[in-house]
């Protein structure tokens, strides 16, 4: 544990930052997770949707340094051809 003051409050910070970027990483997984789910099940209303909730949150966690930029283009370029086989069908 640290001893002085600058070093608790840096630790408080670092945990805080932890979690933060935990939420994000995990919210990302989930929704791409629904998005499979929804291209499996048909579900294209659904799959609209999520892409867009999805893009919004590789985004936001690419602009935070969540992950990196080219990691959220990735991820968003693969969801995006995924639903768009269900959409084109």
């Amino acid at each position: 544990m640290p001893i002085k003051e600058a070093s608790k409050k840096d630790l408080r910070q670092a945990k805080k930052r932890a979690e933060r970027n935990f939420q994000r990483r995990k919210l990302i997984k989930d929704l791409s997770k629904k998005i499979i789910k929804a291209v499996k099940g048909k579900e294209a209303d659904k799959v609209k949707d999520l892409v867009r909730l999805a893009q919004k949150a590789l985004d936001k966690a690419a602009k935070t340094g969540v992950i990196k930029k080219n990691t959220a283009n990735r991820r968003k370029s693969r969801l995006t051809i995924k639903a768009n086989q269900l959409l084109k069908k």
